[in-house]
């Protein structure tokens, strides 16, 4: 008799405290992630009442699509650079704004500032510094680099995306590698010095590996990131120019929506979805073991 109030009570508990936000994700992400998995198996447009069942017809026509591996090809370049440039930037600037230099909080505030900014808006203050700002400069000061809108050309286009993703996404990755610094044990480090552990020493025997999760969770995140980008793509350079910056996510999009072939899309969404989910979780599991305990 006890177990079983012992049960309604646990369950109740759940239910009061837990039940809103698990009702909220399964209405939210887990319904609706099992209904794009059905309509990946329909020839549905998007705006239509009626969808038929083509069985894996999406997915042979996915795994056959140039357009989606050049576009799937250029987000892996794209996330590339974006993981090493973001993860290097900032945590040069946790490394620099820990060692105790003047003004480090207002440093860190200055440096996470963009990420706070809207993606779009973000997009359309550097789509006015790379068409305007620099080239009026190049002209002026006869900088052949900047004479030109790095958006008009192709490759240009695209370090000008891993530009922008690199000033927005340092400032965030900062806070957690500052968080990691922070976290290594100041007795440890003490130690190394005692033992004549030079700087460099220290940082690559003892502070590195104490910092693992720190590197776990900046790279998991710069990995999302990278993959997911949309917003700053489509106010940046909006895939142009003739697609040479159409990432991934853009791609599947356009074919959902603007084509209206919601069907493949939803198919190309899955597959994508696979993909950075094994991607992530190899990542994971290998930063995981790597970690050390203090």
């Amino acid at each position: 008799m006890n177990k079983d109030k012992n049960i309604r009570s646990n369950i109740m508990t759940y239910l009061i405290y837990a039940g809103p936000a698990t009702f909220a994700f399964f209405t939210v992400v887990i319904i609706p992630f099992m209904y794009g998995i059905y309509l990946s198996f329909t020839n549905w447009d998007g705006v239509s009442s009626v969808h038929n069942f083509v069985a894996i017809d999406n997915y042979i026509k996915v795994f056959t699509d140039k357009i989606f591996w050049d576009s799937f090809g250029l987000t892996i370049e794209y996330v590339l650079f974006t993981v090493i440039l973001v993860n290097i930037v900032s945590f040069l600037l946790a490394y620099v704004l820990t060692s105790g230099v003047k003004g480090q909080t207002i440093f860190r505030t200055g440096f996470f500032m963009p990420n706070l900014i809207s993606g779009i808006t973000l997009g359309f203050i550097w789509q006015f510094i790379f068409s305007n700002v620099l080239v009026y400069l190049g002209t002026i000061f006869n900088i052949p680099l900047f004479s030109a809108s790095w958006l008009a050309d192709p490759k240009k286009a695209f370090w000008s995306m891993v530009i922008v993703s690199v000033w927005q996404n340092s400032g965030y990755m900062m806070i957690i590698y500052i968080a990691g610094f922070m976290n290594v044990p100041k007795d440890i480090v003490e130690a190394a010095s005692i033992d004549g552990a030079s700087g460099f020493r220290k940082l690559k025997s003892v502070i590195l590996p104490m910092m693992v999760p720190s590197f776990a969770i900046c790279l998991f995140l710069t990995l999302k990131n990278g993959f997911m980008v949309y917003d700053v793509n489509l106010s940046l350079t909006n895939g142009g120019p003739y697609k040479a910056t159409e990432m991934i996510s853009m791609h599947v999009y356009n074919k959902a929506f603007l084509s209206q072939q919601y069907g493949i899309g939803q198919s190309e969404a899955f597959c994508l979805f696979l993909m950075v989910a094994l991607v992530s979780v190899a990542q994971v599991y290998i930063t995981k073991r790597m970690e050390v305990e203090a």
